[in-house]
């Protein structure tokens, strides 16, 4: 029941799974989404009716079910009374993130108030791995030592192979074709990989922004080693990649501190979404949105 915050909060925010919806294009309303935690995410909206929402999900919404799925949450928003602009794909790192992130972000804003709503401008700055683990314009001092995952033995010896920013076709042929297993091979030669499979055996770069991290620091699919020992990243390295700060506490198992990092939207853009937000807020507190 999100009664009681009625008229109390200004700002609903939210990151839900996008499962199908079963009635999508059957115009149901709330019921094309019932059973999802999408529903729950706009029931909040609808009973507490605050100025501004954010919703923030994963790239993959973005063509869903064909975009149907994006097209019944942009809708379902603009029935319960909010102008809802395009949803926006930001990159977290033009907003001031050493990493690749995209996540899809949809902004609406309540139709009484007389304002209007824009994404935040990409920022100049390009943050690469370096910035986030060593001293610089990001942060004050090298990365705090901490716990961290470690590889298994034969892992270890593949992706001490691998040079600063290579993957698995950096790997000898015999080594390759072993670590590759579920991959055809023409002699020596991969064929039909998908994708490129880079994420595979795949060592980061100082002067690289890293790529998207996930939950696991040491999944098969999605190797993130650290540029030059041969390790995961520690969870104080993964939260300064994600720019979480130093004093950020991650409570629970090591296994759960990587997740909670892994999930978050990276700090520093949803700090500039924030900013975002509250020049809209301002606006419609000013009565400025025409001038």
């Amino acid at each position: 029941d999100f009664t009681p915050y009625a008229g109390k909060a200004d700002v609903v925010t939210g990151g839900f799974p996008c499962q199908s919806f079963s009635y999508i294009g059957k115009e149901l309303g709330f019921d094309d989404t019932r059973g999802t935690l999408f529903f729950e995410f706009a029931r909040a909206i609808n009973e507490i009716k605050p100025s501004v929402f954010v919703g923030e999900n994963v790239r993959g919404i973005w063509n869903h079910d064909n975009g149907r799925t994006l097209e019944t949450i942009v809708r379902v928003l603009g029935e319960i009374g909010y102008k809802v602009y395009h949803p926006q794909l930001l990159d977290a790192h033009s907003y001031r993130c050493p990493q690749k992130r995209e996540r899809v972000f949809i902004v609406g804003v309540r139709k009484d108030l007389e304002a209007e709503y824009e994404y935040p401008n990409v920022c100049m700055a390009n943050y690469t791995l370096q910035d986030a683990l060593k001293k610089g314009d990001l942060y004050p001092c090298d990365v705090p030592k901490s716990e961290g995952a470690e590889y298994a033995p034969k892992k270890k010896a593949v992706l001490d192979l691998i040079p600063a920013g290579g993957n698995w076709r950096n790997l000898p042929n015999d080594v390759m074709k072993a670590y590759m297993s579920h991959i055809d091979f023409d002699g020596d030669k991969p064929v039909n990989v998908q994708g490129g499979q880079t994420n595979f055996a795949r060592r980061t770069a100082w002067g690289k922004p890293c790529p998207t991290l996930t939950t696991s620091p040491a999944q098969k699919m999605s190797d993130r080693c650290h540029p030059e020992e041969t390790r995961p990243f520690t969870v104080r390295e993964y939260a300064r990649i994600q720019t979480f700060p130093d004093s950020w506490a991650f409570e629970g198992t090591l296994s759960s501190a990587y997740k909670q990092i892994g999930n978050a939207v990276p700090v520093n853009l949803a700090e500039e979404v924030g900013y975002s937000v509250i020049q809209t807020l301002n606006k419609s507190e000013l009565g400025l949105c025409h001038g």
